[in-house]
């Protein structure tokens, strides 16, 4: 069957032409291709390859949600990812996704969660400590270190070593870093292979491995408990009673600390440089967070009271989402709104441009978080900070209860001021914040 309207295409030459750009920050370029060409493009991206890049939200919600069974990821998750993080939840397909997450589901439920606040505001509170007052400083790498000593202390309770997750952390930071250039640059592919970079990284992945058995064997040797999530996945059980193989238990644990740190300390720098450019927003989540803690003393209350801090949170990740694309690959041909799609299309959904189209946003380049008032389910079909459908992430109520307890933490504390002129950022496989220069006063 024809498609009854043509996608627009970029050709490969205009793709060659930008690429310096486009491994520096792709946005301007797509965002210039989605408004000059329509809300569905085409780039070539090789004599026989092209990703068709979207900011349609309509066809975002029926590739992920009404038609998913027809989508599964691309090879960017399934093969260039896996090869550095293993075949893990957010990597998996088919049956073995369904069985994986079925099983880890229950670990991530909120009742659970709640084992793991304290311990969450422990950490959090320990680390801004390290916050310098009266001084400029780029809050990112105090965010980032808590971001990831937060899942550590959460996954590990008090058994890893400082010296290993220091490690961890390098090791799942500079793959990532190589990720983005083997995406970027596909055209140096072969020298990446010839010159040993690809082995390299590949070696770093085997030494993390070898960090998190030791880990998991001295727990399971130990017989004591921690109630942490490595303890909820150690007892987790597959239908049939048996628990997962230790190569697939470090495969799930390497992906939290992939997927889990990063996108929460973007998430979490971001909204502290909009809370200081909005600083009636600070004065907003104070008055709500003296008005809580007279209502209870119990932490899981007090998360979910803060609404405020909430919209703030949800509103930040519309203009910043750290997951700012979701891609899928489609089994057998498909067809939306006339358009045609073979089977093997690659689709590069943006969240980034559909959080801020103009057709789906009121001022939408413009942070207001009133927006969500009512919370973030009425515009479910068009805000998609943990993605959507049945592969939504997992460890979103996770991630969302951390940032407002982290948040909660600097603004009873502190006030916070902007020592920066924009809001800058680096795409990489997450979005990243870049010179995030704020100054803390004591309140």
């Amino acid at each position: 069957m024809n498609s009854k309207k043509q996608i627009p295409t970029i050709s490969l030459h205009k793709f060659i032409k930008h690429s310096l750009e486009i491994l520096k920050n792709p946005l301007p370029f797509h965002h210039k291709n989605f408004t000059e060409q329509g809300d569905v493009f085409r780039l070539k991206i090789g004599f026989n390859n092209s990703v068709i890049f979207c900011r349609n939200a309509a066809l975002a919600v029926y590739v992920l949600q009404k038609n998913q069974k027809n989508y599964v990821k691309s090879k960017i998750q399934t093969e260039d990812l896996v090869k550095y993080v293993g075949e893990g939840l957010l990597t998996s397909e088919g049956d073995k996704w369904k069985k994986q997450r079925k099983m880890m589901q229950p670990a991530f439920h909120k009742k659970q969660l709640e084992n793991l606040l304290s311990g969450m505001q422990e950490t959090i509170v320990s680390e801004y400590e390290n916050i310098e007052v009266n001084t400029v400083v780029d809050i990112f790498p105090t965010l980032n270190d808590l971001a990831f000593q937060t899942v550590v202390k959460s996954l590990f309770t008090k058994a890893a070593r400082s010296r290993d997750m220091e490690r961890l952390q390098y090791v799942t930071e500079a793959n990532q870093r190589m990720l983005v250039k083997e995406l970027r640059q596909p055209y140096l592919g072969w020298w990446f292979k010839a010159s040993g970079t690809i082995k390299k990284h590949l070696d770093l992945s085997k030494e993390a491995r070898i960090i998190l058995k030791g880990i998991v064997d001295e727990r399971k040797s130990s017989g004591k408990r921690y109630d942490d999530l490595l303890d909820m996945l150690i007892e987790t059980k597959y239908d049939d009673g048996l628990g997962m193989s230790e190569e697939q238990l470090i495969d799930e644990i390497l992906i939290i600390f992939t997927a889990g740190h990063e996108t929460t300390s973007n998430a979490l720098t971001f909204t502290f440089q909009l809370l200081a450019k909005h600083p009636e927003w600070q004065e907003k989540i104070y008055a709500e967070i003296s008005e809580v803690n007279q209502e209870t003393n119990d932490l899981m209350q007090r998360v979910l009271a803060s609404k405020i801090c909430q919209q703030v949170i949800e509103e930040s990740m519309r203009l910043y989402p750290p997951a700012y694309f979701i891609d899928r690959v489609n089994i057998a041909e498909d067809h939306f709104d006339d358009m045609n799609f073979e089977p093997g299309s690659n689709l590069l959904f943006s969240v980034y441009e559909m959080h801020r189209h103009p057709k789906l946003w009121e001022q939408p380049n413009e942070f207001k978080p009133e927006r969500f008032e009512e919370g973030s389910r009425k515009f479910s079909s068009q805000y998609f900070p943990f993605g959507a459908g049945p592969r939504k992430c997992i460890g979103n109520n996770f991630a969302m209860f951390e940032m407002i307890i982290a948040i909660r933490e600097i603004v009873s504390k502190y006030k916070i001021y902007a020592e920066f002129e924009n809001i800058e950022i680096t795409p990489l496989i997450t979005l990243k914040p870049e010179n995030a220069f704020l100054r803390f006063e004591p309140r």
